[in-house]
């Protein structure tokens, strides 16, 4: 049993046989996917639901669940009417991330201040929809910026306690929908909430730094690249019962499949490789990262339904 924690098979590269990679991965042991709402910006950050519900309920394929969010590429597009759409989307019941979000210094397809404005303004936004988050960290070459900033903005807003904040969407969307009294949304608060660092790319350092925040750390197909020390350095060290595992598809295929489109079925290479750095059986590795992705996401893994 595996369970792919990330993946974006919405894109036109799978057009032609996205049912075919989904029977794929079912028949390599891929029990489901969670299927990420970014798209091509905020006004299809819905991706992931369609995915979802278009194969919900099919034999033959992985359970599928969604997640939104505005990546960094594309705050520059983020804006109210934007938040509102998204948290509607986020009350549908196949939804149970918000993500990926956070800070991207390598390619700085939007400003970095824009980037982080925006951050901060998605987690207010997770914790009103009360959906943990999906973490996206790139820092720009030979440099931990983007890594210092996103632990720290997650330190300070989404896992450590602060005041009450003036009422913005986030909180008028509390209030309104009977979770918080006026001036004691959850906004500017401790979300409770914890979160995924997805594709995770830090130093060891980094790594038990998000584990003291409370954070999942998932791991893809880099993890088997030569030059990918540091990364396999960190999954020696994290423990068991906080990983997760990942293809990140269309990109980052592990070997021996590097430089091909990604897909699910190959996350079975990234539970194979971790499974050799921690003398454990693939197998292993995919039925302790499946536990450990129900368990956060408060899934039954019996029925793909919420746990009560």
């Amino acid at each position: 049993m595996f369970i792919d924690s990330h993946a974006h098979l919405e894109g036109k590269r799978y057009d032609a046989d996205r049912s075919e990679v989904l029977a794929r991965a079912k028949q390599n042991g891929i029990e489901a996917y969670l299927a990420i709402g970014n798209g091509d910006g905020p006004e299809t950050a819905n991706c992931g639901i369609q995915l979802a519900e278009t194969y919900d309920g099919k034999p033959g394929y992985p359970r599928i669940w969604a997640s939104v969010g505005i990546h960094p590429h594309e705050a520059s597009l983020a804006n109210e009417a934007a938040d509102s759409q998204m948290l509607q989307w986020a009350r549908h019941p196949k939804v149970i991330a918000w993500g990926e979000i956070g800070l991207d210094y390598f390619y700085d397809h939007s400003p970095r201040e824009l980037q982080k404005a925006v951050f901060r303004q998605q987690m207010e936004l997770a914790k009103a929809a009360k959906l943990p988050i999906i973490i996206h960290c790139r820092p720009s070459d030979n440099s931990e910026n983007a890594w210092d900033d996103c632990l720290s903005m997650i330190a300070e807003h989404w896992s450590a306690e602060r005041g009450t904040a003036e009422p913005g969407i986030a909180e008028r969307w509390t209030v309104e929908h009977g979770t918080a009294e006026p001036g004691t949304a959850e906004y500017g608060r401790s979300s409770g909430l914890g979160g995924v660092l997805h594709c995770f790319t830090g130093s060891v350092e980094h790594a038990r730094r998000a584990l003291d925040l409370g954070f999942m750390i998932s791991f893809a197909g880099n993890i088997t690249f030569p030059k990918a020390q540091s990364i396999r350095e960190a999954a020696q060290m994290v423990p068991l019962d906080r990983m997760l595992i990942e293809t990140d598809s269309p990109y980052l295929a592990p070997i021996p499949h590097r430089g091909q489109r990604n897909e699910p079925a190959f996350v079975t290479q990234v539970a194979r490789h971790i499974g050799e750095l921690r003398s454990l059986p693939a197998e292993e590795i995919g039925s302790r990262t499946a536990q450990n992705f129900y368990r956060f996401f408060g899934l039954a893994p019996e029925t793909s339904q919420p746990a009560l």
